[in-house]
């Protein structure tokens, strides 16, 4: 468990000008938290071919509030956000430290509203589940930027891209969710693998424009097709996308991993640029 002096530490070293990738990251099933598979392991080859950062900031799919809220503790605790999952799952801890400084400054650095710093949420699973495959000694301060359920795509866009400085400080800085998904017509004889045509067809027209750098399609997904629309039932999984591709400059390329529908309707699809 990393020590508040520790904590202290990173914060003193938020100066560097090295510029952070930004990742889109596709985290599924809560057991993907405890299993090394193809996703997880994907996820810790991630974390050794970039750099170290000295913070990460999640825009995960399940802190989805009225408003824009961001943790501002100095031990975020762990959110066990699901039930029906074995024992093993609950028992999970990740004591990764938070940073409240860093909270603030990122609350400043936001002009087009109020970024408001929150003491009671935590580290939901849309977080821990992959920052624990990347960084199992959480040592490592984590903060959870909230998805305000009021606005659209177009406001989450125009949000990350105030929060460009952060890359400049060694923050990197990960939406969590899934390009597709609906679980109410999940099938359970494809959970290993496999999507309905219409999932896969949604999720290579989001491929396809995130790879041509063409973004006004994703922003304005509800009008990409009948495909999309059965693809994105509720918002909140798939607005995280919107922080990574504000995020993105114009000489930057994205680049695509553990592309792969399950369920027959959720997409593990993700995406690193820098």
């Amino acid at each position: 468990m990393t020590t508040l002096n520790q904590f202290k530490n990173f914060t003193a070293n938020l100066g560097q000008t090295e510029l952070m990738p930004v990742l889109f990251m596709g985290h599924g099933s809560p057991m993907n938290g405890i299993e090394i598979n193809e996703f997880s392991e994907k996820w810790i080859e991630i974390a050794k071919n970039i750099p170290i950062p000295q913070a990460v900031v999640v825009v995960s799919a399940h802190w989805f509030t009225n408003g824009t809220r961001i943790t501002a503790m100095d031990f975020p605790p762990t959110i066990h956000d699901f039930g029906g999952f074995p024992q093993a799952l609950f028992d999970v801890q990740y004591p990764a430290p938070g940073n409240p400084k860093l909270a603030q400054e990122t609350a400043d650095l936001v002009k087009s509203t109020s970024i408001i710093l929150d003491h009671d949420w935590g580290l939901d699973h849309g977080a821990w589940t992959v920052i624990k495959h990347m960084y199992p000694n959480a040592n490592i301060p984590v903060l959870q930027l909230s998805i305000d359920y009021t606005k659209d795509a177009k406001y989450h866009y125009d949000l990350a891209k105030e929060l460009s400085a952060l890359r400049k400080k060694g923050v990197l800085i990960l939406g969590s969710g899934n390009m597709v998904h609906n679980l109410r017509m999940m099938s359970w004889e494809m959970i290993n693998g496999g999507g309905y045509d219409w999932a896969i067809e949604a999720n290579e027209k989001f491929k396809n424009a995130i790879l041509n750098k063409n973004h006004q399609p994703l922003i304005n997904y509800q009008i990409m097709g009948s495909e999309v629309v059965l693809g994105i039932p509720t918002p909140e999984h798939y607005l995280p996308l919107m922080y990574t591709l504000g995020l993105q400059n114009d000489n930057e390329e994205a680049i695509l991993f553990n592309d792969k529908a399950v369920g027959g309707s959720l997409t593990m699809t993700s995406v690193q640029i820098g």
